[in-house]
């Protein structure tokens, strides 16, 4: 069962691309897992205080296991608000 993580996040004003920047490491990491089919955060090109994410896994542990061992940094203080939601897929 693949896990699909895909929503937004509304951030503080004038720190999107700040936000955008420390998330490199986060998605270079996840990129380079085995179980990583795809993470992204993209800038929307509408809302300046809004951040797409997409992210899809091939399972629930891999996911967890990634969120566990992942980088730390303070993004998240810059984070307004999350609208995101978790889908199981069937492969």
């Amino acid at each position: 069962m693949n896990i699909v993580v895909a929503g937004y996040l509304s951030i503080k004003a004038g720190k999107r691309d700040e936000f955008i920047n420390a998330s490199v490491e986060a998605i270079s990491q996840a990129r380079k897992h085995p179980d990583c089919e795809d993470f992204s955060v993209s800038a929307d090109p509408i809302d300046q205080n809004r951040v797409n994410v997409f992210e899809k896994w091939k399972s629930r542990a891999s996911l967890d296991v990634f969120r566990a061992e992942g980088p730390d940094n303070d993004s998240f203080a810059l984070i307004d608000a999350f609208h995101v939601a978790e889908y199981e897929i069937g492969t």
